[in-house]
């Protein structure tokens, strides 16, 4: 019988790590999904499982040595970098996961994941305190950036004895995940068309000079790749940032200044979802000088403002059109719900996501820490506080959000 996975060739990195145990789970159910899978068993990974249980479940060769002349002599982490159509890392260790963020290929494993240009899972596994070390997080966060896919860690009780996140993903969790990758199915939002903003503007003063912010974008973008996830037909409009174009969204527009974010938005719609989520800059210079200004005495120069259109004001209310659901954010410093409440009543849109920023929490930060403000039946508010995490999980329950209200 012919399923999701039938045809479709898994390579299975197993590293050292004790939930390895349960990467024999994993191959026997994608073995009965119908998948073909063939392993790699790095050093350590052989302390918790042989090759012989991977070689009896997936009914192929383990390959476990770099430097295997038999292997080698066909160019053997080449052709297992490219012949199947995923590779999986489970369980993938910090010290994995420090590898590929660095291009490092110093084992057949690594050597595999940096010759690849197929897509790539991980299933993070480790302690709670190596997972939430800033090394491990940035490692993490350079990982999705260069678009490699993720499932897990849970969290609960770990092998040394100690409660946090760092579980290891259960197997049919990672099967559900490579299916979702390989074999996707029509998400809850296929058929409607999102836009989201995300990243600064940048203002120019002179040629050299312009007033901006420390957004870098890394929300919007994860928001934007959440929406794609679901079957969301996504344009991401966005502000200067460092950031690829995320996952799963071809039209991604690029701009500089608040005036040309609002044209990028009012040209490409309608939309049903709006997600503004770019830091817009809130005034602009009244004049821009051709020539950069020079520093002449010791009189600073000074500048006269004019405020900037409001792109979240204009979405919820003046836009023929207007999307079903608008959802803007507010930063905030202090304050944060009555300022965001006071907003979210100026702006009209149908939901706003407050967050304090400043002092190492909001921009240019891998976490985010939202309370979620919406209307009740009644026309009452309600916010509702969303716990600490990734930018990306802040993302993914947003969409899912979006998803059930859209229903």
């Amino acid at each position: 019988m012919k399923t999701p996975l039938s045809n479709k060739t898994i390579l299975l990195i197993v590293t050292g790590g004790i939930a390895a145990y349960k990467s024999l789970d994993l191959v026997r159910k994608l073995k009965d999904a119908g998948a073909s899978v063939s392993c790699v068993l790095t050093q350590g990974g052989a302390q918790f499982v042989t090759p012989l249980a991977l070689a009896t479940l997936s009914g192929e060769p383990v390959s476990t040595d770099l430097f295997s002349p038999e292997q080698e002599q066909r160019l053997g982490h080449i052709r297992l970098s490219r012949q199947a159509d995923l590779i999986v890392v489970a369980p993938a260790t910090a010290n994995t996961l420090a590898k590929m963020a660095h291009g490092l290929a110093d084992n057949l494993a690594s050597a595999v994941l940096l010759a690849s240009n197929k897509p790539i899972l991980i299933a993070p596994a480790m302690n709670s305190q190596m997972w939430a070390s800033p090394a491990t997080q940035a490692n993490i966060a350079t990982l999705q950036t260069r678009g490699i896919h993720q499932v897990g860690p849970a969290s609960g009780m770990l092998a040394c004895g100690e409660i946090g996140e760092g579980r290891m993903a259960e197997p049919d969790e990672i099967l559900q995940a490579i299916t979702a990758l390989l074999a996707p199915a029509a998400g809850p939002l296929a058929g409607r068309k999102a836009l989201v903003t995300s990243g600064p503007t940048y203002e120019p003063i002179d040629p050299v000079r312009f007033i901006g912010n420390r957004s870098s974008g890394k929300q919007g973008h994860a928001i934007a790749a959440a929406l794609a996830a679901l079957g969301a037909e996504v344009t991401l409009v966005t502000g200067p940032t460092a950031l690829p174009a995320p996952a799963g969204v071809p039209q991604t527009i690029a701009i500089q200044t608040a005036r040309e974010m609002l044209d990028a938005c009012l040209c490409h719609g309608p939309y049903d979802i709006a997600v503004c989520a770019a830091a817009v800059a809130d005034w602009r210079p009244a004049t821009e000088s051709e020539c950069k200004i020079k520093k002449e005495g010791e009189a600073a120069p000074t500048f006269s403002l004019t405020e900037n259109p409001d792109i979240l004001a204009t979405l919820s209310q003046a836009v023929p059109n207007r999307p079903r659901l608008v959802i803007g954010f507010a930063a905030e410093t202090d304050n944060v719900l009555d300022h965001a409440k006071a907003k979210f009543a100026r702006k009209g849109c149908d939901w706003i996501l407050a967050n304090k920023v400043g002092a190492g929490q909001g921009f240019g930060q891998d976490s985010n820490e939202v309370t979620l403000i919406r209307r009740n039946a009644d026309g009452s508010l309600a916010a509702t506080p969303w716990p600490a995490a990734s930018k990306q999980a802040l993302a993914q329950k947003l969409a899912k959000a979006v998803a059930e209200a859209l229903e």
